[in-house]
C-alpha cells in the first residue's frame, strides 16, 4: 500500500522519556517523565509518550468520524473522542499499548454513531489502519 503524503510533521526527542520532545515548528513543546506507576519520577507537569499518542489518536479520529458524518449526511462535527492509551509489559517481552476510544454525540441515535463510528475506524482514521493488527483498539460508541 502506498501513501501520497500531503503533510508532514517533524518533532525531535531528546533524553528519551525523562526528556523533552517538540516539534519543529515549536507548536509541540512538552518536558518528558516517566510516571511513577512505571517506576519513574512522575514529575509534574510533564507527559508521556502515551499522553502524545492519546492526544493525537482523539483528534484524528474525530475529524475520521466528521468526514464519515459528512459523507452519509450525518452531523457528527460535535462528537466528543476520549482516547485511553495504555501502556505495559507484553507476554511475549518488551511493551505494549492498549487502546480504548470512547465516543460520545447525544445528537445522534445510538445505531447511526455505531455505524459512523466502525466505518471511521475500518476505513479512514490513519491511526486506526497504522494500529490495526499491532495494538488493541477497542470502541466505546453512546449516543442518543
Amino acid at each position: 500500500m502506498s501513501v501520497k503524503p500531503l503533510f508532514t510533521a517533524h518533532a525531535t526527542a531528546t533524553g528519551g522519556r525523562n526528556g523533552h520532545t517538540e516539534s519543529d515548528d515549536h507548536i509541540v513543546s512538552v518536558d518528558l517523565s516517566v510516571p511513577k506507576a512505571m517506576g519513574g519520577p512522575g514529575k509534574p507537569d510533564t507527559a508521556t509518550p502515551e499522553h502524545l499518542f492519546a492526544a493525537g489518536y482523539a483528534a484524528c479520529f474525530g475529524g475520521a468520524l466528521d468526514f464519515v458524518g459528512h459523507q452519509h449526511k450525518k452531523n457528527a462535527a460535535n462528537a466528543s473522542v476520549t482516547c485511553d492509551v495504555s501502556i505495559g509489559p507484553r507476554d511475549a517481552g518488551g511493551f505494549g499499548l492498549i487502546v480504548k476510544l470512547h465516543v460520545t454525540d447525544k445528537s445522534l441515535p445510538q445505531a447511526d454513531l455505531e455505524m459512523l463510528a466502525k466505518e471511521a475506524h475500518e476505513k479512514v482514521c490513519p491511526y486506526s489502519n497504522a494500529t490495526r493488527g499491532n495494538v488493541d483498539v477497542t470502541l466505546e460508541i453512546e449516543g442518543a
